[in-house]
């Protein structure tokens, strides 16, 4: 809003003096001329104006004012500010009165609130700018190269506190403070905050927190170690280099691990998370009964080589992969990307020579079955990312439009990833719903949207390499994520099966890896990495080295220091079971099963190759099976409900499987079967486990009791018992002990 002067005089008046204002309009305060890139999108950005919530929003801003997202594209900005609605914005003659001061302060009310105070540092910025007559800057202005944090890393007791200081370093040599200018987040805020100032307070949780400091579309990391400072004592025996890295870190840190975990537990355990299944019976008895030391590597071993592995991984990954039914004509594409994926896997087929036969797909789904990714994931943009995100643990969306805010990935790098999949033809078949995928020759290139120009493919931080028009650019793309320097490819799969081993990624979320999201134990992930590599990327000889580690047996009880512990490892995490394991091990407990249409009768849950069956199967929605609309396990609901917990107590379908004939209930009633046999019987199959005295003494107890029926009247002793069995199995299933894996 411009002001209102009584007469040209007093306009005058004005004008005089606020040039005649000592320091005020000149260059004076910083010897160099002011720049619109370097001096003012930052005050902006520190004020959220440009914030997607604010005047970034989406498409049309924010009451007729719209800005950049973060201040990626600063020429429009500029012309916004300065250009559009005839220059309304700003008034040089009193720059206190033009209407972006007004609004920040919140003087003219402003939907946003006060913004910027006149006595802060990017008011008085903007008031300088406005008196010398908005310049945007020129070419020879020196650029901003690189921002620095210091401290860059330090160990910080709990509940202290640190000032940062961030400093610019720019093209011609020099350098500025920007520390009041500045963006700070710290990444995991239960260890740390951060205040606007750059002021670090760690909280009372021990750790590996970093900060990170984003200024002017360039970000720098404050790393902290938050020590307990707790006696560690003797640490167990590192069974392989996972142990020595966390067991380090963990005295680094003063955090006590917990005692190992016992023989039941680690067999349910790792059961559970190799073949996605409880142990059967006969596998606790003889697992008790094995005296050989290495009887846990023995195990492993097993359940590496058993088909139900290979269903648990194939469930996972086809999820990912979007093996998703939509109508009736995906059956076919469904059936056999997930069979393949499963003999890939029992196979053990190296994971770069999958990754190969999905991204470079020829063919029809019938001759080659990784076709039917190319069905699902039709768009060079969606295939890019998905790649990116699943493959390579980096989000590429942001930067479809913008540079990313958090990463150093531009929108050239977006549209250079996507050339990759640019030549992919398509030609329709006989069958309905199926195309042929082909690679068309010609020159690899796609249209930047935002800018016109033509871009070639080049992967992630690479210059684009020579492709010949007749050669596939996705093979040179898998080429680059296999390599033995690729800085991605491995640590993007050993972070995303660290959590699905630990319920946390060592990097989290597991599909965000990042400068910004360090690790929490660095130097772990990397010998991970390269482990994965130098093994000739051996999936199975992930699980293997995770499962034998010291630090995957650890007990979940924690001690008397590590209880608030929530990611470095001190004990194992508890996590639900999935939605699919709990069912099959509702299956087994009591001796029912579920049948699936189109599939064989005794298929687990575990084994269905697509997300139809969530629709025929109550419970597998309500658990939270994922759709597989997604390439995030975010999309797999982890989390407990009350319609979980109405289901496990009154749904028909867990009433069915308990009073299924010839089930567990109905076989351990029988007269020849006696009460101990039967109590110790549910307690191995549920927890893997005998029953401590007090849980033999209330179960035996219970089951003795005689029963009446609706009427009052006393039930026969063999229909008393199976009712007394049925609810004893329901009592059971309902417990945490059974619904986690431990």
């Amino acid at each position: 809003m411009i002001p209102k002067f009584r007469s040209l005089t007093a306009l005058l008046i004005t004008v005089a003096a606020l040039v005649s204002e000592p320091g005020r309009g000149t260059a004076a305060e910083s010897g160099r001329p002011i720049n619109f890139v370097n001096d003012i999108v930052p005050v902006l950005t520190k004020a959220d104006c440009n914030s997607g919530s604010c005047h970034a929003k989406a498409i049309t801003g924010q009451r007729g004012f719209r800005l950049s997202l973060l201040g990626f594209e600063p020429e429009e900005d500029y012309e916004h500010i300065v250009k559009e609605g005839r220059g309304r914005r700003v008034f040089p003659p009193a720059p206190d009165q033009s209407l972006l001061l007004l609004k920040s302060a919140n003087i003219v009310p402003h939907g946003g609130g006060k913004k910027l105070g006149p006595e802060s540092e990017g008011y008085q910025t903007l008031v300088r700018w406005i008196s010398e007559g908005m310049p945007y800057g020129s070419e020879t202005d020196p650029k901003i190269a690189a921002i620095e944090v210091q401290p860059s890393r330090l160990t910080m007791k709990v509940n202290t506190t640190q000032a940062l200081k961030v400093t610019a370093h720019y093209s011609d040599g020099s350098s500025r403070d920007v520390t009041g200018m500045a963006l700070y987040e710290a990444n995991d805020k239960s260890m740390a905050g951060v205040t606007r100032e750059g002021v670090v307070q760690t909280l009372d949780i021990p750790g590996n927190v970093a900060v990170m400091v984003r200024y002017s579309g360039l970000v720098s990391v404050f790393s902290i170690s938050i020590p307990l400072g707790a006696p560690v004592g003797e640490l167990p025996a590192p069974s392989n280099f996972i142990d020595e890295f966390v067991f380090a870190n963990l005295k680094v840190i003063g955090v006590p691990p917990s005692a190992v975990c016992d023989d039941a537990t680690f067999l349910r355990r790792v059961s559970l998370d190799i073949a996605g299944r409880l142990p059967t019976l006969e596998e606790v008895k003889a697992f008790q009964a094995v005296t050989d030391p290495k009887k846990r590597e023995l195990a492993i071993d097993s359940l590496l080589a058993s088909p139900d592995y290979a269903d648990y991984f194939a469930n996972k990954w086809t999820a990912l992969l979007k093996n998703k039914r939509e109508d009736a004509a995906d059956i076919t594409a469904n059936f056999a990307f997930h069979a393949w994926m499963r003999d890939n896997l029992l196979a053990n087929q190296p994971y770069d020579q999958m990754v190969r036969q999905i991204l470079g797909a020829t063919g029809t789904i019938v001759s080659n079955p990784p076709v039917a990714w190319y069905k699902r994931v039709k768009e060079p943009n969606q295939q890019l990312e998905d790649v990116a995100q699943l493959f390579l643990g980096v989000r590429m969306q942001c930067a479809q439009c913008h540079h990313h805010p958090f990463e150093r990935w531009s929108q050239h790098d977006y549209y250079a990833l996507s050339a990759f999949f640019s030549q992919v033809g398509r030609k329709p078949t006989a069958i309905a719903g199926e195309d042929l995928i082909f690679h068309k020759r010609g020159l690899a290139e796609v249209e930047n949207k935002k800018t016109g120009k033509k871009v070639r493919p080049a992967a992630l931080g690479q210059t684009p390499p020579e492709i010949l028009p007749d050669e596939d650019p996705r093979l040179q793309l898998a080429d680059w994520m296999a390599g033995k320097d690729n800085p991605f490819f491995a640590k993007a799969l050993v972070n995303r099966y660290w959590k699905h081993f630990f319920k946390r990624g060592l990097v989290e979320p597991e599909d965000d890896i990042r400068d910004t999201n360090p690790a929490t134990n660095p130097e772990l992930l990397e010998a991970l990495a390269k482990h994965f590599v130098e093994s000739g990327f051996d999936l199975k000889a992930v699980v293997r080295v995770i499962t034998r580690s010291r630090t995957y047996q650890l007990s979940a009880m924690p001690n008397e220091f590590n209880a608030i512990d929530s990611q470095n490892f001190s004990h194992f995490y508890p996590k639900r079971l999935q939605a699919e394991v709990l069912l099959d091990g509702i299956d087994l407990l009591t001796q029912a099963k579920t049948d699936f249409a189109d599939l064989p009768p005794g298929t687990r849950a575990i084994a269905l190759p697509d997300n139809s069956y969530n629709r025929a199967a109550p419970f597998l929605k309500v658990f939270g099976r994922p759709e597989g609309a997604s390439v995030c396990e975010c999309e797999r609901v982890q989390s407990s409900s009350l319609a979980q917990s109405l289901h496990l107590m009154n749904s028909a379908e867990v009433k069915g499987k308990l009073a299924f004939a010839s089930g567990r209930a109905d076989r351990l009633s029988k007269a020849d079967v006696p009460v101990a046999e039967g109590i110790k019987e549910i307690y191995l199959s549920a927890f893997g486990r005998e029953p401590s005295g007090e849980e033999y003494s209330i179960a035996e107890d219970f089951l003795a009791k005689p029963r009446t029926d609706a009427a009052g009247k006393p039930v026969d002793a063999l229909r008393s018992k199976r009712l007394a069995y049925e609810d004893l199995l329901w009592a059971i299933l309902n417990t945490k002990e059974f619904l986690y894996n431990h």
